[in-house]
């Protein structure tokens, strides 16, 4: 009944660009806090990007920054993933990720993925020569 399922993760050089895709079913993004995170193989799960439900306002991770840009397609129930200037080091699965909550102890939108009840399967980005 509840689904999102991200799309458009493979393989690009060093300084290539790749979007990613985030589509839900089930309910409504423009309601939802929505996040990024990735994870490498070993590594810990990391934030990417939070857009809070207010006014659609996104917060980067100093990692992406200035290269990765989200949008969204509110009529397609879809979220974006621009990411531009690709390093080996973006290497990861990424996954999308929605809460209900539109503030987080004050905060509008919050980066840890507890907060998150509906995630994607995840994609593969893999940056390489």
């Amino acid at each position: 009944q509840v689904h999102l399922v991200e799309s458009g993760g493979g393989l690009v050089q060093p300084g290539g660009s790749l979007r990613l895709s985030c589509t839900a079913s089930g309910f409504t993004l423009a309601d939802h806090t929505i996040a990024w995170f990735r994870q490498a193989p070993g590594k810990e799960r990391e934030g990417v990007s939070y857009t809070s439900t207010y006014n659609d306002i996104t917060y980067y991770e100093d990692a992406v920054k200035g290269r990765f840009t989200v949008s969204k397609d509110n009529a397609k129930n879809m979220v974006y993933l621009q990411m531009d200037s690709l390093k080996p080091d973006d290497t990861a699965v990424y996954y999308c990720a929605a809460s209900l909550q539109r503030s987080f102890q004050g905060l509008v939108v919050s980066t840890s993925p507890e907060e998150y009840e509906y995630w994607g399967q995840g994609t593969q980005v893999t940056v390489s020569s």
